[in-house]
């Protein structure tokens, strides 16, 4: 039998639970994540049953989220959304640093040492792109346009300064595995090679125009190509670099069809990174991180939901700040990627590493739900 014939027998079978643990996710009023996370620890080597190749897994999602913030960075456009949401400009980002710093005051008091509670702290100040958008094209959706902007474009902010905090955070803490002036020295290096890429692609592919393989071709091979720069020069984590290469590219008509040519490949490829997210997920270490679940969730609300619908009162944003806020009120792809740095560096405890996967499905269902609750009372009450 062709030795490649299991493994694609395999990955074939996990999306197909997917789609279908997705379909039932949203037949019961969950977002299709919830189903996506629930078959990736169905397979896990923590239950028993069917263990998928998780190896196998990682690479494709690595795959995946570096596509999704690519092409996440691409579509920021700090001009516009200070012409049209002026207030977001300095709420989103004070938010981001506020709930960072609450959440490693809270976590060092909770007795993670200084380099762990700021990845959490980090982590927690961090929304969902991929949740942030599915609230806003659901068809269960009760948010405005207004609101659906606002969203969108303080989930974009909460990024660009997380890429800012994450570096210094990483450079100074001992995720970079080298002096602190030789990992900025890197790190600048990776800006300009993020740069002179930006500055390039759209002409190539420009060029490319009528030639729609070779178009997605490069597309696709710009965002791997640059994030594995980013991680072999900066020895950033591939999905911070991924984003930082999309924020470079300037918007033109080029750069924007190669985002819609990612979008399937991005969206194929993030179901695998829920699904790999499951895998992750240890009931044993769950067990003894209890505690830390509650303490992540407590900090979402609290730290983030809660700074947040007051920065947007103060802001004066055309959005309902409730709405808003809850919208916002889950952790996702960076926080995991952080969560990940931690426990690799020894940072943070595999009970506490379990507890932010967990805190992740518990956040994104949360969220997702209760920002149509919210909206729809709103309603009533006007």
């Amino acid at each position: 039998m062709d030795a490649t014939a299991a493994p694609i027998l395999e990955l074939g079978l996990v999306l197909l639970l997917a789609a279908a643990a997705g379909w039932v996710a949203r037949r019961v009023g969950l977002p299709a994540v919830v189903g996506y996370l629930a078959v990736g620890v169905a397979i896990s080597p923590f239950t028993p049953g069917y263990v998928a190749d998780r190896q196998q897994l990682q690479l494709l999602a690595d795959v995946g989220v570096v596509l999704l913030l690519f092409e996440v960075g691409i579509e920021v456009d700090i001009a516009r959304l200070r012409r049209e949401h002026s207030g977001l400009i300095w709420a989103a980002p004070v938010q981001t640093v506020v709930t960072t710093v609450l959440g490693t005051v809270a976590g060092i008091v909770a007795g993670l040492p200084p380099f762990g509670a700021g990845l959490i702290g980090l982590g927690v100040a961090l929304s969902s792109s991929v949740v942030i958008v599915n609230i806003t094209r659901s068809r269960r959706r009760t948010t405005t346009r207004d609101t659906e902007e606002a969203l969108l474009g303080w989930s974009v902010l909460q990024d660009v300064t997380g890429v800012i905090l994450a570096i210094v955070l990483l450079a100074a803490g001992g995720g970079i595995n080298r002096p602190l002036p030789l990992a900025l020295a890197g790190m600048a290096a990776f800006a300009a090679l993020a740069v002179a890429g930006a500055a390039v692609l759209p002409r190539v592919l420009r060029r490319l125009g009528t030639d729609h393989d070779l178009f997605l071709i490069v597309s696709v091979a710009s965002g791997l190509a640059i994030a594995g720069m980013g991680a072999v020069v900066a020895e950033m984590p591939l999905a911070l670099a991924a984003f930082v290469a999309g924020l470079a590219i300037t918007e033109s008509p080029e750069s924007s069809e190669a985002r819609r040519r990612l979008l399937p490949f991005r969206d194929l490829l993030a179901v695998l990174f829920f699904v790999a997210i499951g895998t992750l997920i240890d009931p044993s270490a769950l067990s003894r991180g209890l505690g830390w679940v509650l303490f992540v969730v407590v900090l979402v609300v609290v730290a983030k939901v809660g700074v947040a619908w007051l920065l947007s009162r103060l802001a004066g944003l055309r959005a309902d700040p409730l709405q808003l806020a809850v919208g916002l009120g889950q952790i996702g792809e960076f926080s995991f990627v952080l969560a990940s740095v931690g426990l690799a560096a020894r940072a943070i405890a595999p009970e506490v590493y379990a507890a932010v996967l967990a805190s992740v499905a518990i956040t994104i269902v949360a969220s997702t739900v209760v920002v149509r609750v919210v909206g729809k009372e709103d309603r009533a009450l006007a």
